[in-house]
């Protein structure tokens, strides 16, 4: 495929996005329909049309519209590649007279939901810019080295043998940054082998800033597909138990335990095995800390749907309070960067249970080159 006809397949799946359709689902059904299409090709596209949903404020600006076309077309005028808009083979057409566009205003160049801005103001202070400019890019490839199979050096080489290139990355002492042929990785000896993960850095920070032993029984309470379970099992020799409102999502886990060499149980009734010196809640959030990997997201978030969420983190909450054994540790972390599911929710916490005190909390930001992350730790008394 051309450029030119990439932009054009680009197009028709933002207005599928754009008309209801999930991303995901959207690209998966084209390529269906695009047998033609090299794996290059679907690479990207796939990446011009996630560029068009992490700017799309921007993009509409200077395309000149809400559309699919707007959305590439405006992308193309910010590189400077609107010549693709040519006509020429499968290329779109040349922009019209009405398409002529404009440059953002302030807010729109943030590429954040309007509704959202004062309040990720209030949480950011001076830097909502910075923090709202990370999140329009694409973010960096992560992955942890797992300690149960391998150290960092050792992790490095076996990548560095099959074309992967990596380097340290100061979040945390397992994380190690993709630099070259990041979609050579699941299908490397180092990853089958479970010498590493694909994880966030900042996902790691946060497991290393919890006080785990060996020993200790501890409970992943919304562990979705275990990656943190997984992380905390390369620290210490753990009792671990992973839990999820959604059970399908642990699906996977049994067989990334197995690769890594740790040993998981799943259960549906975590209060069964209470009480637990140390339960992680990595709650449901707004996931505004990791909208650069998922940008849809940014845009289907409602006013609603954060109220929704906001009272599900304090259920969750109030649920695994009596879990925790007397001087044990209940963890609560989220993706956000919004005060009111982060130290708001904190807060709110010790008021209702002052049976706790908080020990610590860490805030990272993209700023950082991880994902946004919050977590406070509160002690039983």
């Amino acid at each position: 495929m051309t450029p030119g006809a990439r932009a054009s397949a680009a197009i028709e799946i933002l207005d599928r996005i754009l008309a209801g359709d999930p991303a995901e689902r959207a690209l998966t059904n084209w390529g269906r329909a695009s047998r033609y299409a090299g794996s290059g090709d679907r690479a990207a596209v796939r990446d011009l049309v996630f560029d068009a949903l992490r700017q799309r404020r921007s993009a509409a600006a200077r395309g000149g519209g809400l559309t699919g076309r707007g959305l590439v077309l405006g992308l193309m005028r910010a590189a400077g590649q609107e010549a693709l808009f040519s006509g020429e083979g499968h290329a779109p057409p040349p922009p019209a007279p009405d398409e002529t566009g404009r440059p953002p205003d302030p807010d729109e160049a943030l590429d954040l939901p309007d509704w959202l801005i004062p309040d990720l103001r209030a949480s950011l202070g001076p830097d909502l810019r910075p923090v709202a400019e990370a999140l329009r890019h694409r973010a960096p490839v992560f992955l942890r080295v797992n300690r149960l199979k391998a150290d960092l050096p050792a992790a490095q080489a076996a990548l560095a043998a099959e074309g992967i290139e990596t380097r340290p990355h100061p979040l945390s002492p397992t994380a190690l940054e993709v630099t070259a042929n990041p979609r050579k990785l699941q299908a490397s000896a180092a990853y089958r082998e479970g010498l590493v993960e694909l994880q966030d850095a900042s996902s790691q920070a946060v497991v290393d800033a919890l006080p785990l032993a060996d020993g200790m029984r501890v409970l992943d309470h919304c562990a979705g597909g275990g990656g943190k379970t997984l992380a905390m099992a390369g620290r210490a020799r753990l009792r671990l138990f992973a839990h999820d409102a959604t059970p399908r999502r642990m699906a996977d886990l049994p067989e990334r335990a197995r690769r890594a060499g740790a040993a998981v149980t799943l259960t549906d009734r975590p209060e069964a095995e209470a009480p637990y010196d140390l339960i992680l809640a990595d709650a449901p959030c707004s996931g505004s800390g990791s909208w650069r990997r998922d940008p849809e997201g940014k845009w289907n978030l409602t006013p609603e749907g954060l109220d929704r969420t906001v009272e599900i983190q304090r259920d969750i909450l109030d649920r695994l309070a009596p879990m925790v054994r007397e001087g044990g540790i209940l963890a609560y972390a989220t993706c956000s960067l919004l005060d009111r599911e982060n130290s708001g929710q904190a807060r709110a916490f010790l008021a209702r249970h002052p049976e706790y005190a908080e020990e610590r909390a860490l805030t990272l930001t993209p700023m950082q080159g991880g994902d946004g992350f919050f977590l406070a730790i509160f002690r039983r008394r």
